[in-house]
């Protein structure tokens, strides 16, 4: 079942998130994140108006997804970024795309024009994973990611959320 995160959910989140980060290359962040910190996002995006939501499996986190401004200023609020991290007995049982789903249709209720997805280009599952769901890869980014000791390139996908989206003169 999905459902919104709440603070009490902050430290499986962090087990899930703290794996990827620790023994992947799928985030190129090298910090392990804090509960507390977790526990302050989960807030923190809910006050602005983003989704933070759980695949809770019989009262256990398997995954999340959550959504952000994709940069900041004004000028890009209607742009978002999102994240998805499954446990790892979760994958390939169509959790990550339901999680998707339900942000996209979130982002979509809140007026998101675009959503965005920076992507390691050593994690072919999640490449593949973002093909499979409609988005479009539009860039790759060589060598902004540094961790193990080695430069890592960044893939991004795009995915329309609106009627008329990429078309010239679609406006909010």
């Amino acid at each position: 079942m999905i459902r919104e995160a709440r603070r009490g959910d902050a430290a499986q989140i962090a087990a899930i998130w703290n794996r990827a980060i620790r023994d992947t290359a799928i985030t190129f962040n090298a910090d392990e994140k804090p509960v507390g910190e977790i526990a302050e996002l989960i807030a923190a995006r809910r006050a602005a108006g983003h989704a933070f939501l759980v695949e809770d499996a019989g009262g256990a986190v398997a995954g999340f997804a959550t959504s952000f401004q994709f940069r900041g200023g004004s000028g890009y609020r209607h742009s978002l970024e999102y994240t998805v991290m499954l446990e790892e007995h979760a994958r390939g049982r169509q959790r990550g795309r339901a999680l998707l789903a339900a942000l996209e249709a979130r982002a979509r209720a809140a007026g998101a024009h675009t959503l965005w997805a920076g992507v390691s280009a050593e994690n072919p599952g999640g490449i593949g994973f973002h093909r499979a769901c409609g988005f479009e890869e539009v860039a790759v980014l060589a060598e902004v990611g540094f961790k193990f000791g080695r430069w890592m390139d960044l893939v991004l996908f795009r995915k329309g959320l609106q009627r008329g989206c990429g078309q010239p003169g679609a406006a909010p």
